[in-house]
C-alpha cells in the first residue's frame, strides 16, 4: 500500500468519456495511473490511451497486483463483478453510478467493502461543488428557516433524437432504469446531501416516448416524474429527462424555507441564488467569503469559472485522501450508492403500481 509519501498506484478499467474524466482526475490528484484495461484485449491500448494510462492489460486479473485502488468505469451490469475481484484482491474501488443494477447487488457490495476494510467511493460529484457546500452550511445553519418543499429536475437531450442510441438504452446492460438512474439519481443524492434529511417515500411515473431504438425494443425509460416525501415531513416534487430538446445537463435544485430559499444550477455553478421575502440576490463563488467546507474544495480564484471537472477532481482527490487514512467530509461511499440503488428500486415499483405511494 502506498503512503502518503509516495504516489498511488490506479488502474482504470474501462474507456470512454468517463474512463478520460476519471484518469484526468487521477493525474491532477497526483496519482500514478499503471494501466487500463479495455471491454477486450484489443481495445485495452485505447483504454489506456483514452485514460492516460502507462499502458493497456489484457485482463484485469493482470493488472490487479500491479495498483492500489481501482476505477471501475465499464457498463452498469459488470460493476458488481469487477467490484468484487478488486476487493477480493485488497484493492480499493471508485465504481462509478450506479454501483449496481439492484438494491440487493449495491447493498452486497456495500458491506463486502466494510468487511475487507478498504474504500469504496461512488462520483456523485455535483457534492463538490463549492456553492453546493456554500448551500449546506447555510442550511445546517438554519437559514432557510423551516423548509416547506423541494423541487426541481435533471433534463438533458442526448437522446432526444430517433436515431440516437447508447448501451444504457439496453436494460440488460444499462438495468432497469435508464433516465432515473443515470440522473434522478444524483438529483435525489444532491437533495439529501444539502438538507440532511432523506426522502422516505415516493410516487412516481415513467414514460418512454422512443419505444425503439436502432431496430430493438426499448424498455428504459426516457424521462420519470416523481412527487415525494421526506423523513421530517417535506414534500418535494422531481422531473428528469434524456428527451428535453436543449437541455445539455441541467440539474436544478431549490430549496424553499419560510426565512430563506435556495436555487442550485449545475449550468451555472458558480452562483447561488438566495431569495428572501424583501429581495433576492445571487451569492458568487468567491474563496474570502464562503464557509469552511465550501472553501476546501474551492479550487480556483473568484471571477475563474469551476465546473464539472473541477468537482471530479476534488472527488477524486477525496476519496484517494480516505485511502491514505483520511476521512473527507462529504464524500460518497458505497453506503450513498446503495442508498441510490434503493431510491431507484422504489421509483420502479412505484411506476409499476399506478404510481402508488412507495416506501423506499
Amino acid at each position: 500500500m502506498a503512503t502518503s509519501a509516495e504516489k498511488l498506484k490506479v488502474g482504470i478499467v474501462g474507456g470512454g468519456f468517463m474512463g478520460r474524466v476519471h484518469g484526468r482526475s487521477a493525474l491532477v490528484a497526483g496519482a500514478r495511473i499503471v494501466g487500463a484495461v479495455g471491454s477486450s484485449p484489443a481495445r485495452a491500448e485505447a483504454a489506456a490511451e483514452a485514460s492516460g494510462a502507462e499502458r493497456g492489460y489484457a485482463t484485469l486479473d493482470e493488472l490487479l497486483p500491479e495498483v492500489d485502488v481501482i476505477h471501475v468505469c465499464t457498463p452498469n451490469n459488470t460493476h458488481r463483478e469487477v467490484t468484487l475481484q478488486a476487493l477480493a484482491a485488497g484493492k480499493h474501488v471508485v465504481c462509478e453510478k450506479p454501483l449496481a443494477t439492484s438494491v440487493a447487488d449495491a447493498t452486497g457490495l456495500q458491506a463486502a467493502a466494510h468487511e475487507a476494510g478498504l474504500v469504496g467511493s461512488v462520483p456523485f460529484v455535483y457534492r463538490y461543488h463549492p456553492m453546493v457546500r456554500e448551500l449546506r452550511a447555510r442550511i445546517a445553519a438554519g437559514e432557510a428557516g423551516v423548509i416547506t418543499s423541494l423541487h426541481g429536475s435533471y433534463l438533458q437531450d442526448w437522446l432526444a433524437g430517433a436515431d440516437d442510441q447508447n448501451w444504457r438504452v439496453d436494460d440488460e446492460t444499462g438495468g432497469p432504469s435508464r433516465t432515473f438512474a443515470d440522473i434522478g439519481s444524483h438529483w435525489c443524492d444532491l437533495t439529501e446531501f444539502v438538507t440532511g434529511d432523506r426522502i422516505s417515500a415516493i410516487s412516481a411515473q415513467l414514460r418512454t416516448v422512443r419505444a425503439e431504438r436502432g431496430g430493438k425494443a426499448v424498455r428504459t425509460e426516457d424521462l420519470a416524474t416523481a412527487q415525494f416525501r421526506t423523513e421530517a415531513g417535506v414534500v418535494g416534487t422531481i422531473v428528469v429527462s434524456q428527451v428535453a430538446a436543449g437541455r445539455k445537463n441541467r440539474l436544478y435544485l431549490e430549496v424553499s424555507g419560510t426565512e430563506s430559499s435556495f436555487g442550485f444550477d449545475q449550468e451555472d455553478p458558480d452562483r447561488l441564488w438566495l431569495g428572501k421575502r424583501a429581495a433576492a440576490q445571487l451569492l458568487t463563488r468567491d474563496p474570502d467569503t464562503l464557509s469552511p467546507d465550501a472553501a476546501r474544495v474551492n479550487r480556483l480564484p473568484a471571477g475563474h469559472a469551476q465546473g464539472y471537472q473541477d468537482a471530479f477532481d476534488s472527488f477524486v482527490a477525496d476519496s484517494y485522501a480516505a485511502v491514505l487514512g483520511d476521512r473527507p467530509d462529504g464524500l460518497p461511499d458505497f453506503a450513498a450508492g446503495a442508498r441510490s440503488a434503493q431510491l431507484v428500486d422504489a421509483v420502479l415499483r412505484s411506476a409499476a403500481a399506478d404510481s402508488a405511494w412507495t416506501t423506499v
